[in-house]
This record gives structure tokens, sequence and C-alpha cells, in this order.
């Protein structure tokens, strides 16, 4: 691929975008750098204390929950992906987007709200023991929702909507001859679906699998609620309990171990979709369902769509409003307008610098700089927990030298200058969601035809020029998505901004679990609610590109948030 940079145009330009590249992959990577370097020097070895006490219980923890939530995503995602593309029966035009809506729905909002319902003192269990008479838990058996299977079941409900929207997009670009081939061969429908439809889907499933798998490593507030000891659980516990950033560091390292290994599932799955014909119009409407088979079929996707978004809508719009003229305080707005100002703030960086290395790697397609814009992009593969250190290594070191030399020369302290402030807090937002922004800004660049970009430079525009006058106008939707994403992540992102907040700050995402992990849902549904509308946005985003382009665009979206190396 050669390059569209003009060799009529000065050399000192083209160093330029070269540099800007390689310094803000330089940036993302500080963090990750960090904490191999703290984990490899800390102030106190605890690592033989980790290896005799808690680690392989965190490992193994992680590895049962991982494994739990892959199988149950696998199975909803990509049945209900099945049964919306290929089959037809009622609800099934319904079902195409609103199977999206969990999407919005973060975990540890889910199991809050599950919590609330299922534990012995909530209404589920009274009801069962007002219609049988029992008196005592001794009476009967309930599933403990606050386990192992709970967290598995609240991720699941809130994930598999990654790998239902890759399946789906799979499904609708298969070519629908070679199904009708494998049935006049004398395969079932069932046979179809094994043996050539899944195969051929496989790569994209593969890569909301990863996704999905990233997000359960990453997560915080459902495991740390129902008491299920991860690796993420470890970092918190070992830096902020016990005082050792060390430790919390070479935890760190070990769950980087987990993302390589997610990023090469990725990798491997993505590198044969570019083998698949296309041809959406003959894929559709090839099964109709009749009798208990349609019955089955919508039960299956209602179910999934009224346990991962009605019934949290339902538990959450009820306390919401019911207390709203209590709950609805300066103090609450302060909060919401936290995070309005921090989400804004990153998805206008991320927007920028994405941008930059998206036109950057369009200008100079050559191995380095494609592999500096692939190493920009892992922090998105990086648990919250992990930016978290990564992120206060090297800015803790900053604002000790800068303390220092200010103390030496005119005797002043400026504190914690950037460690201490919400910089870090949008620092880490920007650098774990650079790969959502980078991602859909390529997109778009890559339907932009090189001859415009010749053109540009013909009449004389550099590239700085051409990139304002001619590519940002027809990126911009690409570059909104991202960003809209991109905000929607940042409300959400708990674990982060619990280890970087300031002293007294509070976004709504700390404002829900300090109060749901007190017993307060009632206090924290405000809050939880105003999450789950604005993580709506994005949801009506993939819905409109299902409608109007039958699956292209919402591969291209979803895709733009996978690790893409």
């Amino acid at each position: 691929m050669t390059p569209f940079f003009s060799p009529s145009q000065p050399r000192s330009s083209g160093l330029r975008w070269i540099l800007t590249v390689s310094t803000i992959a330089l940036l993302v990577a500080l963090p990750v750098l960090s904490i191999f370097w703290l984990a490899l020097f800390p102030e106190e070895n605890i690592w033989p204390h980790l290896l005799d006490t808690v680690l392989f219980h965190y490992i193994a923890a992680t590895l049962t929950l991982a494994l739990g939530v892959g199988v149950f995503t696998l199975v909803a995602g990509v049945g209900s992906a099945w049964l919306v593309t290929m089959c037809r029966f009622p609800g099934r035009r319904l079902f195409e987007w609103a199977l999206l809506l969990p999407f919005a729905v973060p975990a540890y909002v889910i199991a809050y709200v599950y919590t609330d319902l299922l534990e012995y003192a909530g209404p589920v269990q009274k009801l069962l023991r007002e219609w049988f008479g029992w008196q005592t838990s001794r009476d009967y058996w309930f599933p403990d929702i606050r386990s192992m299977g709970g967290a598995i079941a609240m991720l699941s409900l809130v994930l598999y909507p990654y790998v239902y929207m890759l399946a789906r997009a799979a499904f609708i670009e298969q070519c629908g001859s070679i199904r009708a081939a494998s049935r006049s061969l004398g395969c079932t429908p069932w046979q179809s679906f094994v043996r050539v439809s899944l195969p051929m889907a496989r790569p994209a499933i593969a890569v909301g699998l990863s996704l999905v798998l990233m997000e359960t490593l990453n997560d915080f507030g459902t495991v740390d609620f129902f008491a299920v000891r991860t690796l993420s659980v470890g970092i918190y516990d070992t830096w902020l309990s016990r005082g050792n950033l060390g430790g919390a560091a070479q935890i760190a390292c070990s769950t980087l171990v987990f993302v390589v290994l997610l990023i090469a599932l990725e990798r491997m799955g993505r590198a044969r979709q570019r083998h698949f014909v296309q041809s959406p119009s003959q894929s559709r409407d090839s099964y109709r369902l009749r009798g208990w088979r349609a019955a089955l079929a919508c039960t299956f996707c209602g179910l999934l769509l009224l346990c991962g978004f009605g019934v949290p809508l339902l538990v959450l719009g009820g306390y919401a409003l019911g207390n709203f003229a209590n709950y609805w305080t300066d103090d609450f707005f302060t909060i919401a307008l936290n995070s309005l100002l921090l989400s804004t703030a990153a998805a206008l960086a991320t927007a920028l610098l994405g941008l930059l290395l998206a036109y950057g790697k369009r200008l100079f397609p050559t191995r380095l700089v494609i592999s500096l814009v692939g190493f920009a992009k892992l922090g998105y593969a990086m648990p919250g927990a992990v930016m978290a250190i990564g992120v206060l290594i090297p800015l803790a070191a900053f604002d000790n030298a800068l303390d220092a030399w200010l103390r030496a020369q005119f005797d002043i302290s400026m504190g914690l200058l950037l460690s201490g402030s919400v910089f870090a807090i949008v620092f880490a937002y920007t650098a774990r969601f650079l790969a959502v922004s980078a991602g859909a800004i390529e997109t778009s660049l890559e339907k932009v035809t090189p001859s415009m970009d010749r053109a540009s430079r013909s009449l004389g525009r550099n590239s700085w020029q051409t990139l304002w006058a001619v590519h940002l106008p027809l990126v911009r939707a690409g570059l909104l998505s991202g960003a809209l994403v991109v905000f929607v992540d940042c409300m959400k992102e708990l674990p982060a901004t619990l280890l970087l907040r300031p002293f007294g700050f509070d976004t709504l995402a700390t404002y829900i679990y300090q109060f749901a992990s007190d017993e307060m849902l009632e206090r924290s549904a405000l809050g939880a609610l105003m999450i789950v509308l604005v993580g709506l946005l994005p949801v009506i985003l993939l819905s409109r590109s299902m409608g109007r382009r039958s699956g292209e665009g919402q591969t291209e979206l979803m895709e733009s948030e996978a690790p893409a190396l």
C-alpha cells in the first residue's frame, strides 16, 4: 500500500506526522511500561507471599468466572443471533434491535437490582414464604445470588450483546446458496447450522467473545459485591487495603497475561474474516417456525430481554420515581455534572487523538506506523484497575520530582498536582478507550477514496489542510459515533474511577457503588437509572445502523471496540 503523502511536500511534514503517532503511542504505552517496572522493582517485594497465599485463588476465581460467562454468552448471543436472522417467528423484528438493550445496563447495576430482589429479605423470597408457609431459610432452598454463579449470570445478561451483534452480522453476510446446498445434500436445519453457518461465523464470534472476556476481566463492582475474589478485586485490596502498590502491580501483570491470550484469540478470529463470500440478500428468512418451536424461540429471546433490561429498568424506575424529590439534591446534581464533564473531556480527547492516529496511518501505512497505531490501541484491553495503577505511577513520579525541585529552588510545595486530580482520571479514560474512537475513525477513513487526497494535494493543500477541509467532514459520522461510545463507557467506568478519584470527588458510578454496597439501592437508583438511560444512546445508534445497512454498520461499530493490533 503506497502512502498518500505527496513527495513534493516537505519531508519535515512527514516526520511531524510520524512523531505525532509515536508520541501518542508512547503516552498510551506509559501505563503498561510503568506497571512492569514497578512489578519488577517494588519497594517491598511481596510476590513470594502472594504466591503462597492468595494469587492462585485469584487466578482460579478469574478463570472460573471467565469460563462461565464465556459459555453463557456464547449460547445466548449465538442462539439469539441465529433465531432473529435465519428464522421467522412472532416478535422477531422487535427482538432484532431490542436484544441490544441490555448493553446499556452496567453489570454492577444489574447485580445490585437482582440482589435486592432475590436475597432473603427481598420480595421474591418473602412471597414464597407467604405462599408456602415457610418460616426460616432452613425450611427451603433458594439459590444464593451472592456467589460465583450469581456473578456469572449478572455479567452474562449484559455482555451477551457483544456476541449477538457480531454473530448476527456474520450470519447476515453469509451466502444463502451455501446453506441451500447443504440442505440439498440432506442436512436438517440444525445440521446446516452446526456444519456450515457456525464454522463460517466462528471468526466473528471469536472477536465478540474476546470483548466479553475483556469486560469480565475489567469488572470490579459485581465481583466485589458478590465477594468473588478475582484478580481485579485482588488489585484493589492489595493497593488500598494492604497499602502495597508494588504488590498490586505484580497482580496487574498476572492480569495482563490473560489480556495477551485474549488478544491472540481476537487476532486469530479476525484473520479469516476476509475470506468469506457476502450475499446478504439471500441469507434471511430461511426457516419459518410454528407451534411450540415458535413459542420456544420467542420465550428464549424474551427472557434475555426481560432479565437483562426489563427487570432492571422497572426496579430502578420505580425506586427513582418514588424518591425523586428526596434524592435530586444539589449534591447529586454536582455528582452528575462531574460524570458529564469527565466523560465529555475523555470523549473529546479520544476523538482528537484517534483522528491523528487514523490519519497518520492513512498517510504512512508503513510497518512501523501500523505497529505504533496498534500499540496505542492496547489500552482498551487493559482492565480499569490495571490502567489505574499504570497511570498513577508515572504521574506520581512526576509530581514528586516537581515538588522536590520546587522545594529545593523556591522552598514551596505543589503537592499532588496531577496524580491527585481529575487529570489522572481523564488520562486513564483516554488511554483505555482510545481504541474505540480510533477504530471508528479508521473505518470511516477507509471509505474515502485515495483520489480525493491526490486531488486536494494537486490544489496545493498540505496534509493538515487536507485533513481539515476534506477528510474531517467525510469522517464526521464515524468520529461522532466513536466519541459517543467512549462517552457512555466513561460514564459506566467504575474501577479506574474508584482508584484514581481525588478525596471527596464522586461520579455517578462511584455514587452508585457507595450506596448499593451499603444495601441502599433506593439511594443509588436515580444515578443508576441515569447511567442506563445514557447507555441507550449507542444502542439506538447500533439499532439504526442495523435497520439502515443490514448488518454492515453494526459490524463496523462493534469491531471498532476490539483491540485490533
